[in-house]
């Protein structure tokens, strides 16, 4: 009976060992799986256009000077009508033009009159031109000198310092772009993959970056260049 049960022990024993041996052999398996699960490369992909501007804020200032408001206000009347007409005859309609109230300084109530002045009052008006036609905005103004000529003075260092050129068609390339990125994106893990010796698996994450839209160059503020870049990250094997 004794021998039975010693038996018995052995023959418990012998089981319970090989269990643990293959329970550990699976979690070592398990392990190494999960280990090479956890290889990955991080590529970035970069998407970039040039595009033309479509839109034009176009913003034309003109300083007055006088000594009395009523014929201040009347030259400003005037200037406005004669800037208007030069717009109209260009081709802009009338709702793409519009007119702010003048900013007018009284020199000698803000002491700031002197000896070299010899005008009271100094007033600046603006018309700003919001069109669709950026073509049309661009030979306007170098078209404005025509404004000097009949006595207007137009502000600003140069006749364009303050024009803005916008691009709001974004969204319309917004999906090929970050197609064109994500592609890109992919060529270079996988040329990863091949250089390392490994296969290129499924996206583990994706960072789709921020669009940015910036001028060209300084000269050619109407033509935009568009940017994404995205991260994306991809598993590897053997």
């Amino acid at each position: 009976m004794g021998n039975k049960t010693i038996w018995s022990a052995f023959i418990l024993g012998l089981f319970i060992c090989i269990g643990l041996t293959l329970l550990g052999s699976m979690l070592g398996k398990a392990a190494f799986t999960y280990k090479m699960r956890d290889r990955t490369v991080t590529v970035k992909g970069l998407s970039e256009r040039t595009v033309g501007a479509d839109t034009a804020i176009w913003p034309i200032s003109f300083r007055v000077t006088g000594n009395d408001l009523g014929e201040l206000y009347s030259s400003i009347q005037d200037q406005n009508k004669t800037i208007i007409l030069f717009l109209s005859q260009l081709g802009f309609l009338r709702e793409e033009i519009t007119i702010s109230s003048p900013a007018i300084t009284d020199r000698q109530a803000e002491n700031l009159s002197s000896q070299n002045s010899q005008f009271r009052y100094s007033a600046q008006s603006t018309i700003t031109v919001f069109s669709t036609n950026t073509g049309r905005v661009l030979a306007a103004i170098e078209k404005i000198g025509q404004l000097v000529s009949e006595g207007i003075v137009i502000s600003g260092s140069t006749y364009s310092s303050q024009i803005k050129f916008l691009y709001t068609g974004l969204n319309e390339i917004k999906p090929e772009m970050i197609e064109e990125a994500t592609r890109n994106g992919r060529q270079a893990a996988e040329k990863f993959a091949r250089d390392s010796m490994s296969t290129l698996g499924k996206i583990k994450t994706a960072h789709q970056g921020q669009f940015s839209i910036q001028d060209r160059d300084a000269n050619t503020r109407h033509i935009k260049k568009i940017r994404v870049v995205s991260t994306i990250q991809y598993y590897l094997t053997d």
